[in-house]
C-alpha cells in the first residue's frame, strides 16, 4: 500500500460481534501509512537460542510466536512500514510461526504479511484462521464452516498470502450449524492435496476437541490463556496433554490489560471489552499494580512478568505475542530470559488471581458463542 493515508474496513473483533451496533466493523477507521518507523531495539542477538517447543506435527518451533491482528487497525492505527519491519526483525529473531486470520482487517492482514514473506516463506510457519462472514457495511453475520466454503477461504488466502500452503488452517470459532467432522474432514482433504500442512481448532470445547481428534489428527488449540484468564486449566489442557495437542496461547496479556495499555486511539476494539471499560477497567488496574510491583523485583516489566509466567505453565504452551512495533517486540522476547521458580509462579497467582479480574473477556453475547466457554 502507498500513499499518505490507507482507509481499512473490517470487523476487529475475533469472534461474532453482534449487536451491530457493538460491532466495530460498521465503522470506518483509518491507517495512515507510512510513517517514520521507530527505532530497533533488538535483544542481544549473541544470547544463546531459546529451546524450542514441539506444537504437534508442524515440529519445533521458537517458544514465541507471533499474533499479526493487531497490525491491522484492531488496537487502533497501525503502521504497515513498522509492521512488515517488525515481522522480518521476529523472523531474525528466531520466531518460527506468525498467525493471522483471513478476516483481520477483511484481508488487510494476510496482504501484509505476504508482503513481508516475499522473499522469506522458508523462514516461517503460517497459522491462519478462517470462517468470519461480512455483509458490505462490515458488520459480523456469522460464520461458515461448510466444505464448500472451507475450500474457498483458503483460495482467497493463499493468494493474498502470496504462498502455496498454509503450515496451520483452522476455524476461528466452531460453527453450529455444521458438524465439526465435516469442517475437519474438508481441511483434511486439503491436506491430502497439499494445500494445508496440519489442522488446528480456535477457542473449542472438550467434547469438540475430541470430535474433531476422531477425523484427523489435530495440531493445537489456539485459545486464551493469560494470569487472569486461566479456565482452559480445568478441562481443556488435561485433554490436550491426553491427545498430544499443543497449545498457541492469545491474549498473555489480556490484550494489554496486563501491560498497563490504555484504549485512546481510535478504532481500538478494546473500549467494548468488558475489563477496559468503566469501573472494571478501575478494579483492574489494581492487579496490574501488583504485578508491576512483583515485575520490578525480577528486572523485568509486567508484559514480561505476564509472558514468563504462561511460558512457565507449560512446555506444549506457545505464546502469541502481539507485538505492533519492534520495540515491542524486543521487550516481548526479553521475557524469555525471565525464569520463575516455583514459589515465584505461586506468588505471582496468588497476588494477581483469575477470580479478581473484573469482567468477562468478551461481552455476554459473544461469550454465549464461544464453544470453549460451555
Amino acid at each position: 500500500m502507498s500513499g499518505a493515508g490507507s482507509l481499512l474496513t473490517g470487523c476487529p473483533y475475533d469472534c461474532p460481534c453482534e449487536p451491530p451496533e457493538h460491532c466495530l466493523a460498521s465503522r470506518l477507521f483509518t491507517t495512515f501509512l507510512p510513517e517514520e518507523p521507530e527505532p530497533i531495539y533488538f535483544q542481544d542477538m549473541t544470547s544463546p537460542m531459546p529451546q524450542s517447543r514441539q506444537l504437534g506435527s508442524v515440529g519445533p518451533v521458537f517458544p514465541l510466536a507471533l499474533g499479526c491482528m493487531g497490525m491491522s487497525g484492531m488496537y487502533g492505527p497501525a503502521n504497515e512500514t513498522e509492521s512488515v519491519a517488525t515481522i522480518h526483525a521476529a523472523l531474525d529473531a528466531g520466531i518460527t510461526l506468525l498467525d493471522t486470520g483471513d478476516y483481520y482487517g477483511a484481508g488487510h492482514n494476510e496482504l501484509l504479511i505476504g508482503r513481508a514473506l516475499r522473499d522469506r516463506r522458508d523462514k516461517a510457519l503460517v497459522s491462519v484462521k478462517f470462517g468470519a462472514l461480512r455483509s458490505p457495511d462490515g458488520s459480523w453475520i456469522g460464520v461458515d464452516a461448510r466444505p464448500a466454503a472451507v475450500r474457498n477461504f483458503l483460495a482467497y488466502s493463499l493468494t493474498r498470502l502470496g504462498i502455496d500452503h498454509v503450515d496451520i488452517y483452522r476455524p476461528g470459532r466452531l460453527d453450529p450449524n455444521v458438524p465439526i467432522e465435516e469442517t475437519v474432514g474438508a481441511i483434511a482433504d486439503l491436506v491430502k492435496a497439499g494445500y494445508v500442512r496440519a489442522i488446528g481448532l480456535s477457542e473449542v470445547g472438550p467434547e469438540t476437541i475430541r470430535r474433531a481428534q476422531k477425523v484427523h489428527p489435530i495440531n493445537d488449540l489456539q485459545i486464551e490463556y493469560s494470569l487472569v484468564s486461566r479456565k482452559p486449566e480445568a478441562n481443556i489442557f488435561p485433554l490436550l496433554r491426553e491427545l498430544g495437542i499443543g497449545v498457541t496461547a492469545y491474549g498473555v496479556l489480556s490484550r494489554g490489560l496486563l501491560s498497563g495499555s490504555k484504549t485512546t486511539s481510535p478504532g481500538d476494539f478494546r473500549a467494548y471489552l468488558p475489563r477496559f471499560s468503566g469501573v472494571n477497567r478501575e478494579r483492574n488496574q489494581r492487579l496490574v499494580e501488583a504485578l508491576q510491583i512483583l515485575a520490578a523485583g525480577k528486572g523485568a516489566t509486567a508484559s514480561q512478568l505476564a509472558i514468563a509466567w504462561v511460558l512457565s505453565k507449560d512446555q506444549t504452551i506457545v505464546p502469541l505475542i502481539g507485538a505492533r512495533t519492534r520495540a515491542q517486540l524486543s521487550e516481548s522476547l526479553a521475557a524469555l530470559d525471565v525464569k520463575l521458580s516455583p514459589s515465584e509462579i505461586a506468588r505471582i497467582e496468588e497476588a494477581i488471581p483469575a477470580s479478581a479480574v473484573a469482567g468477562t473477556r468478551y461481552d455476554e453475547h459473544q461469550m454465549r458463542a464461544l464453544d470453549s466457554e460451555r
